[in-house]
């Protein structure tokens, strides 16, 4: 029995996506730049996609620009708008824990002449409005603050933070990967000039995503070639997995309420029988600012890596972070920036349930963790008192 709790990282493909991609792969072949019936055939998958996605994020479809997943779609705008920046807005802000690929591309903008100023976060995880407000400035081209947190699931007060962007006549952007299929997404009512989506993020296929752009905002393409997606983002259209893209986004919307009110009640049973069975165990980020699905735990006295094993062994998969981080031994940038020490960086793990995620998973997760925590602590005291000594 195997049991998956890494949601956050991918998800399964739907049947009802998969079934979608099936169909264009055998029998949608033509390219949509050609005039005749097969291309035109495509162009029609294509248009039919971009009604959904907007149907989504509650956009207009003529404002979707389909890109190869979240990392491309955050690359687009935070770099087509430095390029676009006139005068002296060329600055750009983002929080402390953002995902990388938010963070690296700022990096590299900020050694190309565009300075960057990161905003810290509470304890938990939390950007707080009068924090923005303190570094905005007349100097400011972009603000982007991402819509939910992949490790700790914090929900930023989007609306409130682009209001603050705009009154200092900056554009805003938010990075919804984690958000999109998970909350209900309005681009209107979030107030933001452009927010970013990964099809894979909500049981739709890698390599698709998409940059939903406020008609009228200025961008400088990034990739250049052909005139696909009004001159955007050049390159022939992947047809087959945009078409896996709208039919995961029409798959969300339907389905939101019902996964929503399921996951997060089995989050919850998960939380709540941890927090009883294992001692000096706690929650990280804001228990009521979270989506549904994640729950990042920090237990005391255990390195996480070594849990992480454990419980792979007893055939659960969790994370300690990011996908995008794995491999690395630093300690996670999003627990850092909250102010955690050292210990609570090094021993926390994420579970991120799922569409598939059942009661008898959570029982066995139960059933399981605490013996595991356990042992590793047995473990891990010789070593803690050699080092005391």
């Amino acid at each position: 029995m195997r049991i998956y709790l890494d949601h956050n990282a991918t998800t399964p493909v739907a049947p009802a996506v998969l079934d979608v991609m099936a169909r264009v792969l055998r029998d949608v072949h033509g390219n949509p730049s050609s005039v005749h019936y097969y291309g035109q055939a495509a162009k029609a998958v294509i248009d039919t996609a971009r009604q959904q996605v907007a149907a989504l994020l509650g956009g207009v479809a003529a404002e979707i620009v389909f890109t190869s997943g979240g990392t491309e779609a955050d690359n687009l705008i935070l770099r087509g708008a430095a390029l676009a920046a006139q005068g002296q807005r060329r600055r750009l802000v983002a929080s402390s824990i953002e995902h990388e690929a938010v963070l690296s591309t700022l990096k590299a903008l900020e050694r190309q002449g565009w300075p960057t100023t990161l905003v810290p976060v509470t304890r938990g995880g939390l950007v707080d409005p009068s924090a923005l407000e303190s570094v905005m400035g007349e100097d400011v081209a972009l603000v982007s603050i991402m819509h939910a947190n992949n490790e700790v699931g914090t929900v930023q007060p989007i609306a409130e933070l682009a209001a603050i962007a705009h009154t200092h006549g900056a554009l805003f952007h938010t990075d919804a990967v984690q958000s999109a299929g998970k909350l209900p997404l309005d681009t209107g009512r979030l107030g933001v000039d452009a927010l970013s989506i990964s099809a894979h993020k909500f049981y739709g296929p890698k390599g698709a995503g998409a940059l939903w752009i406020r008609r009228g905002t200025r961008l400088v393409p990034t990739l250049t070639g052909g005139r696909q997606e009004r001159n955007r983002r050049a390159g022939t259209e992947n047809v087959p997995a945009i078409a896996g893209l709208g039919a995961a986004a029409a798959d969300a919307a339907a389905h939101l309420d019902e996964d929503t009110a399921r996951v997060s009640a089995l989050r919850d049973r998960l939380e709540a029988g941890l927090l009883d069975r294992v001692a000096a165990t706690v929650v990280n980020g804001a228990p009521d600012w979270r989506v549904a699905n994640t729950s990042n735990m920090s237990f005391d006295g255990v390195e996480a890596e070594s849990l992480l094993i454990a419980l792979d062994l007893e055939g659960i998969a969790v994370s300690t972070g990011s996908a995008c981080s794995s491999g690395t031994l630093e300690p996670s940038h999003v627990l850092r920036a909250m102010g955690l020490g050292t210990h609570r960086t090094q021993n926390s793990l994420r579970f991120s349930l799922g569409r598939g995620t059942t009661g008898a998973d959570v029982d066995r997760v139960l059933d399981v963790l605490p013996s595991l925590v356990a042992r590793l602590r047995q473990l891990a005291r010789p070593a803690r008192a050699a080092r005391e000594a």
